[in-house]
């Protein structure tokens, strides 16, 4: 399942939440060296239930907008987990 992704680095707490069908992600960590990237990962893992590996980048990995690859779980039980 894609899902589509914007990403706020530097944010005083790491936090999801939908808006018009896009997942916005706020990221305590700074855009450099892929730690955004990274904690996004972590972050949706720790979120979803799943393993770390279970989650990519599909597209966007130096954008804000970002399209995420997760596998294992249907669009119902992602809308389900996530706030």
């Amino acid at each position: 399942m894609r899902v589509t992704v914007r990403v706020t680095p530097r944010s005083r707490s790491n936090t999801l939440e939908w808006e018009a069908g896009i997942l916005k992600a706020r990221l305590t960590a700074p855009p450099v060296d892929g730690a955004a990237n990274e904690a996004l990962l972590s972050l949706l893992a720790e979120k979803l239930g799943l393993p770390r590996r279970s989650i990519s980048i599909a597209r966007g990995t130096t954008s804000r907008q970002k399209v995420v690859e997760i596998a294992g779980l249907t669009a119902e039980e992602i809308e389900k987990k996530l706030p």
